[in-house]
């Protein structure tokens, strides 16, 4: 199973946007940035599957252009029910486009993931889509195949608790490393893989969310 960049992004939104929806009240505000979290990067998907290499190349440049094109699409979609207005939509919806496209080239550069490895990625966040929006979401960001699944409550995580279970499974992927090799690899490196595998990737996320955390507390 993929990692889930639809929680994670739904944590860095609310962390790095944090005046996105600030209007609204705290569930509201909840509600919208998960409803454009899963707009945003079902739209992103879709596109995937249709040419990987030509969006691979979008993650790496961020055109500002590109960014524009995928709002415009969302915004003016015959299928849109958001009850945001048009300018509040277009808005929110290129500010968490940006966020995770940034996130995704970081992603890729600290993992050395290439093309294949982040489409890997990419494409196993359908089944963390799945259940997290009403059918107009995947209507209008033509991720077609979770027509009829529905919202589901869930728990919500703490940043913190999920940091602790990115080092559980970090740990139980690396069972035979030993103190001393542990204390001789420095820091700030984090290796190269060869493959993508739902541990390694969580080794990444949790050096993000470690210093995203760090900052939170210290603010």
């Amino acid at each position: 199973m993929a990692f889930d960049l639809v929680q994670y992004f739904a944590e860095q939104i609310k962390i790095q946007k944090p005046q996105l929806f600030s209007q609204y009240s705290q569930p509201e505000k909840i509600v919208y940035i998960d409803e454009i979290n899963a707009l945003a990067l079902g739209r992103l998907i879709s596109l995937w599957k249709q040419n990987p290499q030509k969006h691979y190349q979008e993650v790496q440049t961020s055109d500002p252009l590109y960014i524009q094109e995928i709002t415009r699409h969302l915004t003016t979609s015959p299928h849109n029910q958001s009850a945001l207005n048009a300018t509040e939509l277009e808005t929110s919806l290129t500010e968490v486009l940006s966020l995770q496209l940034a996130e995704l080239k970081q992603l890729d550069e600290t993992g050395s993931f290439g093309q294949t490895g982040l489409t890997e990625l990419l494409l196993g966040q359908v089944e963390h889509l799945s259940g997290q929006a009403e059918d107009w979401v995947w209507s209008t960001n033509q991720l077609t195949e979770l027509l009829g699944s529905k919202p589901i409550e869930q728990e919500d995580v703490s940043l913190e608790e999920t940091m602790q279970e990115f080092n559980k499974m970090v740990h139980q992927a690396q069972p035979n490393l030993d103190h001393h090799e542990t204390t001789n690899v420095e820091l700030p490196h984090i290796p190269t893989w060869s493959s993508i595998t739902a541990p390694f990737v969580a080794l990444i996320i949790l050096g993000i969310l470690y210093c995203s955390y760090t900052q939170l507390v210290i603010a």
